[in-house]
């Protein structure tokens, strides 16, 4: 399975991680409902919503194999 990076796009880490949608919302990111998912990555997010990048990574890639 693939691994979520900073790179990855915000809907992309939605094809991958069932539960992104929960882990963004609870971070504060409601990124996943937004038009700019499609082109924005987490780490762009992250830097707009001043979240913890390798944290929040932690949590989306948690459970992935």
């Amino acid at each position: 399975m693939a691994k979520i990076t900073e790179n990855t796009l915000i809907a992309e880490c939605l094809e991958i991680n069932p539960d992104a949608a929960e882990i963004l919302m609870s971070a504060g990111m409601h990124c996943f409902g937004c038009a700019l998912a499609h082109g924005e990555t987490i780490a762009e997010a992250v830097a707009v919503h001043g979240e913890d990048l390798d944290a929040l990574l932690a949590k989306l890639n948690e459970g992935l194999e």
